[in-house]
């Protein structure tokens, strides 16, 4: 009986996305228990082709296809949910790559703690080309968003939630409050976000409780192309325009604007404290996101 159903939403990443079907591959916990659906979401590269010999060099695993022509990671994903048979559902990405006991232990995870709605694991930075001495742990949150909150399952640190590319949760979340809202989330090539705050925040309101699973590590491949200057100022940008249009779903544009000025005066503080290099990418961060939430 399948257990868990792994969920990669993927566009024009055909190489990188066989490196995370490598480690899905590789996986510990018995094949019966699991399945992976590979959500090609409208790639115009050899995606469909790559992913069919993937399938025939590995018969003994249940690796689906699914098409998705609608465009946006909420989309896909939604796409995903619909098909899975589990009832956990796990989310990973297609430039990361997870260890061989990631989905035993999600499974015993919600096996142990019948309290736990959703969760999210450990995530490590991997940096080919080299970590720029421009990153600060502050603006490699919105490029990498490593997460590692110790060796022992615990509740999830307030404030923050699980990583879009490790988190799994069980199948009545989704019927109870509803999928990914399609109005957020990444779209081709736009950066646009929030769709995971948004789904958090609903689970929160609903008392939904989720954990920490830190035998649940994921690497999170860096490129150099998400490490140029031109690359982090439309990433900070689609922060903001992100972040406005979940205020305006929820109601709460004044207090975002508050919010962003409290930031504002922490980010200078924070410019005291590091490196000059460091310092310039901290405002150039803070004035990206503030330009999106204005003009978003």
């Amino acid at each position: 009986m399948i257990r868990l159903s792994l969920i990669i939403a993927t566009y024009n990443r055909a190489e990188q996305l066989i490196v995370t079907l490598n480690s899905v591959a590789a996986q510990s916990a018995t094949s019966a228990l699991w399945e992976c659906i590979v959500v090609d979401n409208n790639s115009k590269d050899d995606t469909h082709k790559r992913i069919a010999a993937f399938q025939a060099e590995h018969p003994h695993l249940n690796i689906r296809y699914c098409f998705e022509a609608e465009q946006g990671l909420s989309s896909a994903r939604n796409a995903g949910i619909r098909l899975a048979e589990g009832d956990i559902i796990a989310f990973i990405d297609d430039d990361e790559r997870i260890v061989e006991d990631f989905i035993t232990a999600y499974i015993e995870l919600f096996d142990t703690h019948a309290d736990a709605m959703s969760a999210g694991g450990k995530i490590t930075a991997e940096y080919p080309t080299g970590r720029p001495c421009w990153m600060s742990r502050y603006t490699e949150r919105p490029i990498a968003n490593p997460m590692d909150f110790g060796k022992e399952i615990a509740p999830f640190p307030k404030q923050r939630i699980p990583g879009g590319g490790n988190m799994a949760m069980r199948r009545e979340v989704f019927e109870r409050i509803g999928m990914f809202d399609t109005s957020l989330g990444r779209t081709g090539k736009k950066l646009l976000g929030g769709e995971e705050s948004d789904l958090f925040e609903r689970m929160e309101r609903a008392g939904m409780k989720c954990y920490y699973v830190p035998r649940a590590v994921m690497y999170h491949i860096i490129p150099a192309e998400k490490l140029t200057a031109e690359y982090f100022e439309r990433l900070a940008y689609n922060i903001g325009i992100s972040q406005r249009r979940r205020a305006e779903i929820n109601n709460r544009i004044g207090a975002l604007y508050i919010a962003e000025i409290l930031k504002w005066c922490a980010t200078l503080l924070l410019c005291l404290t590091h490196r000059p290099a460091q310092a310039r990418y901290l405002l150039k961060m803070r004035r990206g996101i503030t330009r999106g939430i204005l003009h978003g």
